[in-house]
């Protein structure tokens, strides 16, 4: 029998279109992948239960933008110079549409080789991202203003299960792959949805702790990495879960362990280290390390990927510093699990993380109807970029400063120092 089943994929979409979209009656959904420019073809069959299980709950149209990643590396490794400006925006026409139409939700499902772009020329890779991050910029910014219900996931695919269990057949990897997959997502449970019930109460408590205390200053300190991180006033801890614009309440990622905000882009100090490789547009960057002074990055090394970390960097002015800070625990199921997945939906709720580039508006209260230069005034960052990578480990000791100038632990040894 082939894995996943049709009832796999089924129960999965399920959980995708009633927990993590929440989608309503009359909804329009669209379904892509902007990493690599649309959906990976292979994924075509948890597409199609999505669909099934959007329409069964009275979604109004469905509609999939469809990706190829050869097709991607080809035009990389083959296309003239100078040709990377070029871009059809039927695509990012599509996203705004939904936009216009007032009652879209939008759907990732990533599925992405992590090696795809690793031996390829980083300024062509990097070109041609800013060239689609400039297309798809305000819908970007619609999204960080929580104007419609999102969700990201994930679904198995044969170069990355190659990656993730490099010693097994590829059939078997893509099982293990899958299984992962249900495991973390709560889908191979009896329950999947009061499973979810209770995960969103316990983060849900979590960030209300640290809503009360409106920490002005986070203070990281483990091997590699000695940072201070300032909050700006009014920041709004999020969990598993939130309220768009249109007033539909929704889980943006599946899996998800982490509670986040937005830093105070002009007051980040020091110098921090990844505790794992982060895998960014088909390049893997490995042991690297940030060093920050008044909000922005000053220098960077790696030991792999260094050049392709660099264009991250270098991608505007905003890329250079954070825009999102995230707290989650070491003993995350995820990072329990043992496994590096080699891509940042799934590692970043393996360890607590940062994000370079763009702040989310919704993580500051009162920002959503913000002007951005209203939105940097108070301390929020605007980038074309956003990108997660990861700095917790069991080692993690993190403080959290108060507005009268009280140090409280907030994490010790990776683990919450606090009870709810």
């Amino acid at each position: 029998m082939s894995f996943p089943s049709q009832q796999d994929l089924q129960k999965y979409a399920e959980l995708v279109v009633r927990v993590g979209l929440n989608l309503c009656a009359g909804q329009r959904l669209l379904i892509n992948n902007p990493s690599t420019l649309g959906v990976q073809l292979h994924v075509a069959p948890l597409v199609r239960e999505v669909a099934k299980a959007a329409y069964k709950v009275g979604a109004s149209y469905v509609e999939v933008l469809w990706g190829d990643e050869a097709m991607l590396k080809a035009r990389i490794q083959q296309a003239p110079s100078g040709s990377f400006d070029e871009f059809s925006k039927w695509q990012t026409d599509a996203l705004y549409e939904l936009l216009e139409h007032g009652n879209g939700a939008h759907l990732t499902i990533r599925s992405n080789n992590p090696d795809l772009m690793s031996n390829e020329d980083p300024e062509i890779v990097g070109h041609l991202r800013r060239t689609y991050l400039e297309h798809y910029e305000g819908f970007g910014e619609a999204i960080g203003q929580n104007k419609i219900n999102w969700l990201v996931i994930a679904a198995a695919a044969p170069a990355w299960a190659a990656r993730v269990f490099p010693d097994l057949e590829p059939a078997e990897a893509e099982k293990k792959l899958w299984e992962a997959i249900f495991a973390i997502t709560r889908v191979d449970q009896p329950d999947p949805t009061a499973a979810w019930e209770k995960h969103v109460q316990e983060l849900q408590k979590r960030s209300k702790y640290l809503n009360a205390k409106q920490y002005a200053i986070l203070h990281y300190q483990a091997p590699g990495t000695d940072l201070t991180v300032g909050l700006p006033q009014g920041h709004f801890w999020n969990s598993a879960g939130s309220t768009a614009q249109n007033g539909i309440f929704y889980i943006a990622n599946l899996p998800t362990e982490e509670i986040f905000t937005l830093p105070h882009k002009d007051q980040i100090n020091g110098h921090v280290s990844a505790s794992m490789p982060l895998s960014h547009s088909g390049t893997l960057m490995e042991d690297f390390t940030l060093t920050f002074e008044n909000g922005h990055v000053v220098k960077a090394s790696a030991k792999k990927g260094e050049a392709a970390l660099k264009k991250l960097i270098g991608t505007d002015e905003g890329s250079s510093s954070l825009g999102e800070v995230a707290l989650v625990p070491h003993s995350s199921p995820i990072a329990q699990s043992g496994l590096l997945y080699y891509d940042p939906l799934i590692d970043e709720n393996a360890a607590s993380h940062l994000a370079l580039g763009r702040a989310y508006k919704f993580t500051l209260k009162g920002a959503e109807t913000l002007s951005d230069e209203e939105f940097q005034a108070r301390g929020g960052n605007l980038s074309l970029e956003h990108v997660d990578f990861m700095v917790g480990s069991g080692k993690m000791n993190i403080d959290g400063t108060t507005p009268d100038g009280n140090v409280e632990p907030v994490m010790r040894q990776g683990e919450w120092a606090f009870d709810v």
